[in-house]
C-alpha cells in the first residue's frame, strides 16, 4: 500500500503545480493549496491520534482510502480555486515526495506491532524503499501528460484531469486492499491495546516540536514547489523534471537501506543528525548554481542523504514509547510536522511569485541545520532499547 499511494504521490506533487497554473493561477495560489493539503493532513492526523484507539486500524486505513479517492475525484471536476482549496484542506492529497497523509501514523502504529525490536528499524528501512522507488516511478509517469497531448486530441488541462481521476481509483483500488486486512491487524500479544498518550507524553512532545522546526523548513521544499521553481527558473518540461525527480527518488530509496546499517552501528539519532546536516548544505548551495547541470547535481547530491532520517526517525519514536501509546505518538509526532509544513508552501509561492533566486531552498536549509543541532544536543544520550542492549 506504500507503494502505491507513493506512485500516486509522485506523479501528483509534480503536476500539481502544472495543473494550478493551467487553470490561470499564480505562485502563490499554488503555495495556498499546497499549505492547504498539509494543513488538513496535520488536523486529520490530530483527530487519529486522539481517537484511534477507539477503532480498529483496519476500519481507519479504509476510510483513509476512500478520503483519497474522493479527493482525486474532487480535484479532476472542480476548477475554481475556493473550491479546489477546500478539497485540498479536507482531502489526502500531498504535495511532497515524502508521506505526510493520514496513513502514515496508523501504518506505523501497525508495523511496529508486528515486528521484534532488533527488526524495527530494518522493517522502516524497507517500508520506506519501497515508498521511495514507487515515488520515483510516479515521477517519471508525470512526463505522461506531454505524451498524451502530442498523441491525442486532447488538451493539457483534460489530461491532467485525467490523472487526478487516476489518484481516485488508486484510491478506491487501496480500499479494497486493505478490506483484505484482518480486523485486529497489528494487535497481538507484543502489543498492548491502544492507548491516549500518558507515560511517554513529555518526550513524545519535545521530539513534535523539533520534528515540527525541521517539517516548517520542509514545507519550503516539498516536491510541488521545487518543481515549480525549476519551472519558472530554467523552464523546464514535465518529461525533464519527472526524470529529475525520478533519480531523485531512486537515490533516496537506496539511502534508506544504507541509513539501516549506519544506524546498527552508531546508533538512530546519529545516524538522523549526521547525514541530514550535509544535505541540508547542499539545499542552501542549491540557489547559487548557475546553471541548470550544476542544479542538478546539488538536487541529486541531497536526494541521496536528506532521506536517510526518515526511517530512523520513524523507529526512534516507536522504540522509546509504551507500546500501547505507539499510534498516539505515531500522529502527535507527525500532526506538528504537518501543521508547521502547512505554512511554509505559501510562504515559498510567494517568494517564487517575486524572485526566481530560490530563496525558499535556502531558508530551508538554514531551518533544518538548526533543528539537527538541537535534536543531537538534546537526544544523544536517550537510546532505544536495542542500543542500550548493545551498549552493556
Amino acid at each position: 500500500m506504500r507503494g502505491l499511494r507513493a506512485f500516486a504521490d509522485g506523479y501528483v506533487s509534480l503536476l500539481l503545480p502544472l495543473y494550478l497554473l493551467a487553470l490561470g493561477m499564480r505562485p502563490f495560489q499554488v503555495g495556498m493549496i499546497a499549505t492547504g493539503t498539509l494543513f488538513g493532513s496535520g488536523v486529520l492526523s490530530l483527530l487519529v491520534g486522539l481517537y484511534a484507539y477507539r477503532f480498529t486500524s483496519r476500519m481507519l486505513l479504509l476510510m483513509a482510502a476512500l478520503l483519497m479517492a474522493g479527493t482525486g475525484f474532487g480535484f479532476a471536476a472542480v476548477t475554481h480555486f475556493w473550491p479546489l482549496l477546500v478539497i485540498a484542506i479536507v482531502g489526502t492529497l500531498n504535495p511532497s515526495s515524502g508521506d505526510v497523509s493520514v496513513f502514515l501514523p496508523l501504518e506505523h502504529a501497525v508495523l511496529s506491532g508486528a515486528v521484534e525490536e532488533r527488526q524495527r528499524t530494518t522493517l522502516f528501512a524497507r517500508y520506506s524503499l519501497i515508498g521511495a522507488l514507487a515515488g520515483a516511478s510516479g515521477a517519471l509517469f508525470a512526463g505522461a501528460p506531454d505524451v498524451m497531448v502530442a498523441t491525442s486530441r486532447f488538451g493539457m488541462k483534460t489530461v491532467l484531469q485525467s490523472m487526478f481521476i487516476l489518484y481516485g481509483l488508486l484510491g478506491l483500488v487501496s480500499a479494497l486492499i486493505y478490506s483484505t486486512l484482518p480486523r485486529e491487524i497489528g494487535i497481538g500479544d507484543r502489543k498492548a491495546p491502544a492507548a491516549p498518550l500518558q507515560k511517554s507524553k513529555r518526550i513524545v512532545y519535545i521530539l513534535a516540536a523539533l520534528f515540527s522546526l525541521d517539517a516548517f523548513g520542509g514545507g519550503f521544499v516539498v516536491q510541488s514547489m521545487v518543481a515549480l521553481w525549476l519551472f519558472e527558473k530554467f523552464q523546464l518540461s514535465t518529461t525533464v523534471a519527472g526524470v529529475i525527480f525520478f533519480w531523485s527518488g531512486v537515490l533516496t530509496a537506496f539511502s534508506y537501506l544504507a541509513a539501516n546499517r549506519i544506524a546498527d552501528r552508531f546508533g538512530l539519532v546519529n545516524t538522523m543528525v549526521f547525514t541530514h546536516l550535509p544535505s541540508s548544505l547542499f539545499l542552501i548551495l542549491i540557489p547559487l548554481m548557475p546553471t541548470l547541470s550544476l542544479t542538478i547535481i546539488m538536487l541529486l547530491a541531497r536526494s541521496a542523504l536528506s532521506q536517510m532520517d526518515v526511517p530512523t526517525r520513524s523507529s526512534y519514536v516507536m522504540a522509546i514509547v509504551q507500546p500501547g501509546e505507539r499510534a498516539a505518538a505515531a500522529s502527535i509526532t507527525s500532526v506538528p510536522r504537518s501543521l508547521a509544513s502547512a505554512a511554509s508552501p505559501l510562504l515559498a509561492g510567494y517568494l517564487l511569485g517575486v524572485s526566481t533566486f530560490g530563496w525558499p531552498l535556502a531558508i530551508a536549509g538554514v531551518l533544518k541545520i538548526i533543528y539537527d543541532l538541537l535534536l543531537l544536543g538534546m537526544f544523544r544520550d536517550i537510546r532505544p532499547p536495542e542500543e542500550s542492549d548493545q551498549k552493556h
